[in-house]
């Protein structure tokens, strides 16, 4: 038997997509790729660490090109979308962002994306890692609904950190900076490519999203007008940071959630995402609306884990979830973990019992380097009334 390959590659071929700003993404020397909703997707260029840093003190670039978009346009699309998602979308002015989670008939969560309604009834649904295009086609299928959903040529890339002010304004003038939180630009020029811009990020940091039409034609000039503006300010080419949102108290999908998991376990069942008052109808309300009334057996929640460095979470560390256990017995696991060069200590998030998820809760986590203690924890770790990214 060979010996385990500790470091294996990344086949690069045509099975999978590439997205419209690979090629110029790969030229700053990308050394890992993940992949992510069917694309390569770069995430480090060789120190996450240093990354990291340059983030939350400068500012940084991101090809999120992976964040596929799914359009949502017909007559009927307001009432479809607000079909798909518990949210209620009259609270959703055009030109605005709202974080959502799109939910299955049991409650279970099938992506969280970012959703943008560019018209009344044109919106956007910013993909994490889930074919949520072909769910929807379903539903619209059987809806009744005069509703058309495609997939389109726009896409995003994230100017992260607290410099991120300063680029956006070499770019597209001071008026950018009046941009409130989770709010659109549209109708925007930049060297005459048609764009829009979101006050939005997967960082905890200050952030802006730069989505391009006709991407597979603009991506590189694009890419290269971004990477001009923000040279007197320091920017650099990252991947995106793990560890900093597993500080900012950011989930992954696939990792923290999936469809075996609801809003209420996750520890995001606010009513204004989960709103179960209102009065239309949306997948998943009776089966949510039961969850909450009869409570949860399980909860997603911080964890401090004492030990050696975990590592960046990025960097083969964490091949697997961690066992979490309660009296030498198995009882939930570890779904991310890090270690914070900020907090000098490890964090992540660990799905657990309802009665281990008390603030100060003392449990062992099974970690690369053996058994560890550890304890239940807030999330975020950091800025935990996320005042950063909304400065």
């Amino acid at each position: 038997m060979s010996p385990i390959e500790e470091n294996p590659g990344i086949l690069l071929y045509t099975r999978i997509r590439r997205s419209p700003y690979f090629q110029s993404s790969r030229k700053h020397g990308v050394k890992r790729y993940s992949v992510y909703n069917h694309f390569y997707h770069p995430r480090h260029y060789g120190d996450p660490i240093e990354e990291y840093w340059h983030l939350v003190n400068g500012v940084t670039m991101w090809d999120v090109g992976v964040e596929r978009q799914i359009q949502i346009t017909g007559a009927d699309a307001f009432t479809f979308a607000n079909m798909l998602v518990p949210r209620d979308l009259h609270k959703c002015k055009v030109s605005q962002c709202k974080y959502v989670f799109v939910t299955a008939s049991d409650g279970g969560i099938i992506n969280d994306p970012v959703l943008l309604r560019l018209e009344e009834n044109r919106f956007l649904l910013s993909l994490a890692d889930s074919d949520v295009d072909l769910w929807a086609m379903g539903v619209a299928h059987h809806s009744g609904l005069d509703v058309h959903i495609q997939e389109v040529d726009i896409a995003p890339v994230q100017i992260q950190g607290p410099n991120a002010k300063a680029v956006m304004s070499e770019l597209f003038g001071e008026t950018i900076l009046d941009l409130p939180y989770y709010d659109l630009a549209q109708d925007l020029k930049l060297d005459g490519m048609s764009v829009f811009v979101s006050r939005t990020g997967y960082s905890g940091e200050v952030g802006y999203e730069i989505y391009l039409y006709d991407a597979y034609r603009h991506a590189d000039t694009l890419w290269n007008t971004v990477l001009e503006a923000g040279k007197p300010h320091g920017l650099e080419v990252i991947g995106p940071s793990h560890i900093r949102r597993i500080e900012a108290g950011i989930l992954a999908y696939g990792a923290d959630m999936w469809l075996d998991t609801n809003p209420f376990e996750v520890d995001m069942g606010y009513s204004w995402m989960i709103d179960l008052e209102q009065e239309p109808d949306f997948v998943g309300k009776d089966a949510l609306t039961r969850i909450k009334t009869e409570g949860v057996s399980r909860k997603l929640v911080g964890v401090d884990i004492d030990g050696p460095s975990l590592g960046s979470y990025i960097d083969n560390e964490m091949i697997d979830f961690f066992p979490v256990l309660s009296d030498g017995r198995r009882v939930g696991q570890v779904t991310s973990a890090c270690h914070s060069p900020r907090l000098d200590k490890n964090i992540g998030y660990a799905m657990v019992p309802i009665e281990l998820a008390e603030f100060g809760t003392e449990v062992e986590v099974e970690t690369p380097h053996g058994r560890a203690g550890a304890v239940v924890a807030p999330k975020p770790a950091y800025d935990p009334s996320k005042e950063i990214p909304k400065q």
